[in-house]
């Protein structure tokens, strides 16, 4: 029940759940074809036009290498003066962000990063690049704080198109783009994508929420694996489940022929059966998803967790599913033992030696 809890609050926080407010004012523009497909940084201006939205920001993975590939965390080239306007949910002192925007070899790093590596406003990091490869140093201008883990690293664009060979400068991985109202999403997505129909390099907007699960949909079907697992983990409980409750029954016939010498009916013995075989998964539920409760905070706050829409440790409609689930369990495997014992003849019953 442990492990089916923490599949369902996965399942739920990425197909289920509402984008944040912050989240619904953003919308992504990427290159057609694929993710990892560059678009002309041109494209900026065009969509600044489209009204409705308030500003563009560009966006582009850097990967690369901190010390070694165990030191892994998110690195983003972004426009430093755009930053924590398009993201306006990340807190940072003023003095810090100012530092940051002046100059061009600067970084910030997210609260969570600074504390897994012992991190500090004025130390330096070391990258070697990968997608662009050479020697990188940056000098930590400042934390920020962020509702979301925050294992990331920003740094300035215009840093990293200087140290690059000239064919490949005036490209952008993504638009990062901030719009008036939730409600105009649709509109401007669509009218971005038209900007862009036919040319040699089409767009793809969508929301911050469904870009981010494109992320997720790189490992494959996620959806159908969540399903597959879930729905493994409860026919494997449901088959001991109800080998344990054979058992029981099989155990106490003899105590089902007093309760019926006594005067139980059928009826009464059925329901008995039930309830304790209920009350019983009942609480192996709510014991289940206590515990699917930490590790949930372990998956969010993972590396992989920044990657993932916000996951709530204690998720009302996810522990209603997880109980409920637990009696549907403990219904079905105790019924035929159940309906058994409640027709079985009092002779006989006394007269069993198991």
């Amino acid at each position: 029940m442990c492990l089916l809890g923490v599949m369902i609050a996965m399942f739920h926080s990425l197909y289920l759940s509402d984008a944040t407010p912050e989240q619904a004012l953003r919308l992504v523009t990427r290159n057609r074809v694929s993710l990892t497909q560059v678009i002309p940084e041109s494209y900026e201006n065009r969509i600044k036009q489209v009204p409705g939205v308030r500003e563009v920001m560009i966006s582009s993975w850097f990967g690369g290498t901190y010390i070694d590939a165990q030191h892994f965390f998110a690195r983003f080239i972004v426009d430093t003066g755009k930053l924590f306007d398009v993201y306006g949910e990340l807190r940072i002192p003023e003095d810090q962000k100012k530092a940051f925007i002046r100059d061009r070899t600067a970084c910030v790093i997210g609260r969570d990063l600074a504390n897994k590596y012992n991190l500090h406003v004025g130390e330096r990091i070391h990258l070697v690049g990968d997608i662009y490869p050479g020697d990188y140093e940056f000098l930590i201008a400042g934390i920020f704080d962020s509702p979301r883990n925050s294992e990331v690293m920003y740094f300035s664009r215009e840093y990293l198109e200087q140290s690059l060979p000239e064919r490949r400068r005036g490209n952008a991985g993504t638009f990062v783009t901030l719009i008036d109202s939730p409600a105009s999403a649709t509109r401007i997505a669509q009218a971005v994508d038209d900007n862009f129909r036919n040319s040699t390099a089409e767009t793809k907007t969508e929301s911050e929420q469904a870009y981010v699960l494109g992320f997720v949909a790189l490992l494959g079907n996620v959806k159908a694996f969540l399903i597959a697992i879930s729905a493994a983990v409860m026919f494997t409980i449901l088959l001991v489940s109800a080998n344990t409750m054979a058992m029981s029954v099989r155990e106490r016939v003899r105590e089902v022929g007093v309760l019926k010498t006594l005067g139980f009916t059928g009826g009464n013995i059925l329901f008995i059966i039930l309830g304790e075989a209920c009350a019983i998964s009942i609480a192996g539920g709510v014991i289940g998803f206590l515990l699917s409760t930490v590790l949930t905070g372990g998956v969010q706050s993972s590396p992989a967790g920044m990657f993932l829409p916000p996951i709530q440790r204690f998720d009302p409609s996810v522990a209603s599913v997880c109980i409920l689930v637990a009696l549907g369990i403990g219904l079905v495997s105790s019924f035929i033992p159940a309906w058994n014992a409640s027709r079985t003849n009092i002779v006989e019953a006394l007269r069993s030696t198991d």
